[in-house]
């Protein structure tokens, strides 16, 4: 029998398969339509983040929210989510067996949602999800292709606030990404 998406709300809400689960506050399932043709995928959760239990409500958000409207997109319309559903202390760099520990969460999100195209939020989650050797730099935007779905990364919103030149190229990235999905 496969999960359900309450299954897996309950079984992140009681994680304990890493030491994450003891140091957050609220663990972070993914948000928004469980029909979405996207999906969003970042590498962990932020300590905004942590407080309020849902993905993207910090400063990352706004720049997200702001990348979405240019793009005549809704977070109603897709699904973000991140690897690892708790935020690692000090906003590090999650270790690869707190990875490991989520990774059957996302994979089951994965599952229950089928998404036509899956955007990685930035290099961790890229070198995660596409391919270990990864250069969001220079591999932002570019297409591959598994089971049925498109995937490709654009620059996490963390980056563009740190250097807001990035907006315009990760918003043309983003448009395409909604011609592709009116495409398949």
């Amino acid at each position: 029998m496969h999960p359900t998406w309450d299954d897996i709300e309950q079984h992140i809400s009681a994680c304990d398969h890493c030491p994450l689960g003891r140091t957050r506050h609220l663990p972070v399932m993914g948000r928004g339509s469980r029909e979405a043709q996207i999906m969003l995928i970042a590498e962990a959760p932020g300590s905004q983040e942590d407080l309020e239990g849902l993905p993207f409500v910090g400063r990352s958000g706004k720049i997200l929210d702001e990348l979405l409207d240019a793009c005549s997109l809704t977070r109603e319309e897709i699904y973000i989510t991140n690897i690892i559903k708790c935020h690692p202390p000090g906003n590090r760099d999650p270790k690869e067996t707190e990875k490991e520990a989520c990774l059957p969460y996302l994979k089951y999100e994965t599952f229950l949602l089928k998404p036509k195209i899956i955007v990685c939020l930035g290099r961790v989650a890229a070198q995660r999800i596409i391919s270990p050797d990864f250069k969001i730099t220079r591999q932002h935007g570019t297409w591959t292709y598994r089971k049925d779905c498109a995937l490709t990364a654009i620059y996490h919103p963390s980056a563009i606030l740190r250097d807001p030149s990035k907006f315009e190229v990760t918003k043309a990235d983003l448009l395409e990404i909604v011609r592709k999905r009116d495409e398949l």
